[in-house]
């Protein structure tokens, strides 16, 4: 077997013990997306969704299709954890010049930083 097939089932695996029925309904939510968009997006029925939210059985191939949808969007899972954006995640568009200025972030706030919205890397 070739590494890049061993590397595919390992990747697999992984997902069918990570990806959780909570982790879809949280995704979503993040994205801002229905079980029909999810169905859509994902190549699956909406009822396969339903069935895999309502933590009945489903195929590992719907729950893989669902998983590896969810990441192409750049979200992450762990197991215990709620969904997040990964390094490339897919982040909000710019705002439009007539937009009004975002609020301070909490944490700019509380340490008096000036207006970023945006937490920065240590030393930046």
């Amino acid at each position: 077997m070739s590494s890049l097939a061993v590397s595919t089932t390992v990747d697999q695996q992984i997902v069918l013990h990570q990806f959780t029925p909570r982790h879809s309904v949280q995704a979503r939510a993040l994205l801002g997306w229905s079980r029909e968009d999810l169905a859509r997006q994902a190549g699956v029925g909406v009822d396969a969704i339903q069935r895999f939210e309502s933590h009945q059985e489903v195929d590992d191939a719907i729950r893989i299709a669902l998983a590896f949808r969810l990441e192409h969007e750049g979200l992450v899972f762990f197991p215990g954890f709620a969904p997040g954006w990964g390094m490339s995640g897919r982040r909000s568009p710019a705002p439009q010049a007539d937009a009004e200025p975002a609020r301070r972030s909490l944490i700019a706030r509380l340490l008096g930083s000036p207006s970023s919205n945006t937490p920065q890397p240590n030393g930046a």
